[in-house]
């Protein structure tokens, strides 16, 4: 069983417009609701829920994650509606290189409207502050720019393409890697 000891304690984030906390059964109806949508899981390693049961399993799933302390994901919960809207998280963690990447989905009725950026802030924040992680990293398809747009807001910096990285849905997609480093979120703050 991996724990790195950091995440052993997943704490509540709260932005001006959201809360992300652990994921509890009582959110499966949530996740279902916009799990089910075929362009929301589009782009991501997870095919669109066909049932809310599905939505359990994966909820039952960060559960075993949350309590063997390895890296896991929030769930968005939205302050005005107090539903979940969508997650985020750590994919992976490199104990050796001090580095992460997060990954994240978002309910499409919510695209478009900064909620990701502010997730996404939230989360960089957390690492450098108080996981002191050196290196996060995210990565998105090509095919969904937006994604990357988001990454890019946060202050991290593209580096480039990754030909064929991922099978998703039947194909190989290429995929653009984004990273912050701990220096420079640092320098961004100073200069804030």
């Amino acid at each position: 069983m991996f724990s790195s000891g950091l995440f052993d304690h997943m704490p509540v984030l709260e932005t001006e417009r959201l809360v992300l906390r652990r994921l509890e059964m009582g959110d499966a109806q949530d996740i279902y609701d916009y799990g089910k949508d075929p362009l929301v899981a589009k782009h991501v390693l997870w095919d669109a829920y066909t049932s809310v049961s599905e939505a359990r399993a994966y909820i039952k799933y960060m559960l075993r994650k949350y309590r063997a302390g390895e890296p896991s994901s929030w769930g968005i919960e939205e302050k005005a509606t107090g539903r979940i809207i969508g997650t985020i998280g750590y994919m992976w963690y490199q104990k050796d290189n001090n580095a992460a990447e997060v990954g994240y989905s978002l309910s499409r009725d919510r695209w478009n409207r900064g909620y990701m950026t502010e997730a996404l802030k939230a989360v960089i924040d957390y690492s450098f502050r108080d996981l002191a992680i050196n290196r996060l990293e995210a990565q998105h398809e090509v095919e969904n720019p937006a994604s990357g747009a988001v990454m890019a807001k946060c202050g991290m910096a593209k580096e480039g393409t990754l030909r064929s990285r991922l099978y998703n849905k039947g194909r190989y997609v290429d995929v653009e890697l984004y990273s912050i480093l701990r220096k420079d979120y640092i320098s961004k703050v100073k200069h804030k």
